[in-house]
């Protein structure tokens, strides 16, 4: 039983949820970046590990949002991203394990190793992937693609926006911010001063803050966005917060209206870069050093970017405890699903094989 359906057994009843994961993911300290910074309150939340399969922020969200589609009758769901988008990745995986035919809808991004290892793993999972050059192509191509599986299917497919963040899935992380709470009451945890993820398409940030607070834990989130202002911004910020609040007071009237507070949120707009997808040399900066502190695979594109805020503000010697929320699996990907011919995929999707990866990207196993 989840903190959120303990707390709340009405939405249990309301709410259907597949169980993908493995709850409560640990919360430990950084021993090796402790030592080296000499400080003794510095702590990890690690989502890397919710799932032996794939891992990452994305399971969460999934449980929720493939629970509703099959509650919906679908036998499809349709799903948007980078074009090595985790998130799409983690759809096609777990969309196969739920019975559900799955298509990805990808666009551009700047090349790198992961890019590729995403892509050869979505063959493994049987999902179509329809490729695009520019963002503004995808949009335009969505909704027709949308009613040609519908006339194909003679249903709707379950459309799942990107990220996953609708209020459906941000209640996988109103459940989060439950289980962080229960962890503090046992003492794995003090109460942090401050948590450091990635902000991207917001439902993770969104739906943890509202967990905290239903749970009344006080914290500040500093959410280090690593995608375009447009995508992510403080407007947005409310409207999920408080659509996902209003679902849940739907489902069960005792579930606290909570207001989402200055004081509670602050977005980190200087550790983005160029452009969605481009590494900085702080992202690297920060992924080699947790990697060769404490063992932490972060990866240049989100976790990289939050884990440089994250050690900017240690290093400034800034009041603790500081928590970071690792949102990228850090499970390693089947050495025989990698192996396989790219040519499979679509013929769109080959330049990120035959031509080079970015400057700054080192491939690591």
């Amino acid at each position: 039983m989840i903190p959120l359906f303990e707390r709340y057994p009405s939405i249990a009843l309301r709410i259907p949820r597949l169980s993908f994961g493995e709850f409560p993911t640990p919360v430990e300290r950084l021993p090796g970046l402790s030592r080296r910074l000499e400080r003794d309150d510095l702590y990890i939340k690690r989502d890397d590990l919710s799932s032996r399969v794939y891992g990452g922020n994305k399971v969460r969200k999934l449980e929720f949002l493939l629970a509703d589609a099959l509650k919906q009758g679908a036998l499809r769901v349709i799903t948007s991203g980078g074009a090595g988008s985790n998130h799409a990745l983690a759809t096609a995986i777990y969309g196969k394990k739920a019975g559900l035919k799955t298509v990805l809808m990808l666009f551009r991004q700047p090349n790198s190793y992961s890019v590729r290892h995403n892509l050869i793993m979505n063959l493994a999972s049987d999902a179509e992937l329809i490729h695009h050059d520019t963002y503004q192509e995808h949009t335009q191509a969505f909704e027709e693609t949308v009613r040609r599986y519908e006339s194909a299917d003679g249903k709707t497919p379950y459309v799942i926006p990107l990220g996953g963040s609708s209020p459906m899935g941000a209640i996988g992380y109103v459940n989060a911010g439950l289980e962080l709470a229960a962890q503090i009451t046992a003492g794995d945890i003090p109460p942090p001063a401050r948590i450091y993820l990635a902000l991207g398409t917001m439902g993770t940030a969104m739906g943890l803050l509202l967990g905290l607070k239903a749970a009344g834990v006080k914290t500040n989130l500093q959410a280090v966005r690593a995608v375009p202002a447009y995508v992510a911004g403080i407007d947005k910020c409310h409207l999920l917060f408080n659509q996902t609040n209003k679902l849940l007071r739907e489902m069960d009237p005792s579930f606290p209206s909570c207001t989402l507070e200055p004081e509670d949120l602050t977005i980190r707009q200087e550790y983005f870069g160029e452009k969605y997808g481009l590494f900085t040399p702080e992202a690297v900066a920060a992924a080699t050093l947790l990697r060769e502190s404490d063992g932490i695979i972060l990866d240049e594109t989100y976790t990289g970017k939050a884990g440089a805020a994250f050690l900017a503000d240690v290093h400034s010697d800034g009041d603790g405890p500081f928590l970071f929320w690792h949102t990228k699996s850090s499970r390693p990907l089947p050495p025989e699903a990698l192996a396989a011919d790219y040519r499979l995929l679509p013929v769109s999707l080959h330049c990120y094989f035959n031509k080079p990866v970015q400057p700054l990207d080192k491939e690591i196993f």
